[in-house]
This record gives C-alpha cells, structure tokens and sequence, in this order.
C-alpha cells in the first residue's frame, strides 16, 4: 500500500507534504518535503566531514601547545614565588640571630638590621660549624625560634618575656616536581656546588634538572 497524504498522525510538522515511494518488498521509505516541494535533506557530505575534521585537528594542534606552553609558565611563576619565600625567611631569620648573647659573647659590635625587632635566644639550635648562624633547616623556620625584644633602653617590667616567632607558616611545594623536597646550599658551600654540606641553609634550589623557557635549568634559580 502506498501512502499519498500523512496528517496528524506522524512525526511530520503541520503543513509538510509526505511524498511515498515504493520498493520492492512491500516497503515505503517517506521523505519530508519543504514548504517549497523540494526534499529537505539533512546531514553532512563526505567532503563536508572531512573538510570539518581538517579543520578541527588543525585547531587542536594549534591549541594543544599554546595550553602546555601557559601551563609551563604558570609552574614557573609558582616555581619563583616559593624561592622567594622561603630566601626571605632565611634572610629574615638571619637578621634576628644579630647581637645573639651566647655563651657570654654578647657580640655587641654586630649591626643590626633595622628591620629585625628581637633577637633569638636559643643558642643550642646552632652547630659549631654554622658560626654564621644561618638556619639549620628549613623545619625550623615553621616550627619556630625563642625570641626577644630588642631593647635599647632601660628594661621595664616584662618586655624581655620570651616568645616563639615562626618564619615560613609551611615548607612550600615544588611545583617542577610535586614534592616539599629541595636541595640546600650552606654559606660555605661553593656557588656551583651539586652537594650540600649540611652546615646551614643558606640557599634553595629546585630538584629539577628540566629547563626552563629562558634556556635556564630549574635547579639554577
């Protein structure tokens, strides 16, 4: 049987003409026309698809290293804020150790940083080789020292009571390498040396031997 006219009772929208044809086997394939009588095709073509995916995968060739390159300079940027945090905490934990009164030695004669307001009281946390008195570790500057005031005039009262100053409020994360884990440099330690002498911390540096944009390695910053 061959269908002429649907309405109302198929999927069709109102006012779509129903054309039927018929095949072999008693089967009646149905296509929409338009409004105008010509057939409403829809669908890509061939050249169409791959035309489009031509376009697609130049795109994400395009796309893909431009995202690992913001990426890169995102983990440098965090790379450069943690040296910078951890370099002022050493510094500024080596300013507190000025005039430090240890063993009788009250080394009055060293300048004091104006910016250090105490001075660090514990004596036992420096070794004998570290008479530059540069931090030990890095855990020490998050667990904290005895500190305190710096007092130019008579003493008063309590103002020489002692409290714990703490310098970094967590080892920062190596954003190169995932870990809080990184190599130290004493003061006595050569610029360019690959091992640490475990006297103080005087410097950090990155684990990672990768490169960075500027054609530097991480572990040279």
């Amino acid at each position: 049987m061959i269908y002429l006219q649907a309405q109302g009772k198929s999927q069709s929208k109102r006012g779509d003409t129903v054309k039927a044809v018929e095949f072999p086997g008693r089967r009646v394939t149905l296509s929409r026309l338009s409004a105008r009588g010509g057939r409403d095709l829809r669908g890509f073509t061939l050249i169409e698809l791959v035309i489009t995916v031509t376009v697609l995968s130049i795109l994400t060739l395009g796309v893909v290293p431009l995202m690992k390159l913001s990426v890169k300079r995102q983990k440098e940027e965090q790379l450069r804020s943690a040296l910078r945090e951890m370099r002022s905490a050493i510094d500024e934990f080596h300013r507190d150790t000025a005039q430090m009164e240890c063993g009788g030695t009250g080394g009055q004669n060293q300048y004091v940083d104006p910016r250090s307001r105490v001075k660090i009281s514990e004596c036992t946390i420096f070794g004998v080789d570290n008479i530059d008195r540069y931090p030990p570790d890095l855990d020490i500057l998050v667990s904290g020292v005895n500190v305190v005031p710096r007092i130019t005039g008579p003493v008063v009262g309590s103002q020489l009571s002692t409290k714990k100053k703490v310098y970094l409020r967590s080892i920062p994360i190596d954003p190169m390498t995932g870990e809080a884990e990184w190599d130290f440099r004493s003061c006595y330690d050569e610029a360019d040396s690959g091992s640490w002498g475990g006297e103080n911390v005087f410097d950090v540096r990155s684990k990672s031997k990768d490169k960075a944009l500027n054609g530097e390695k991480y572990s040279d910053w």
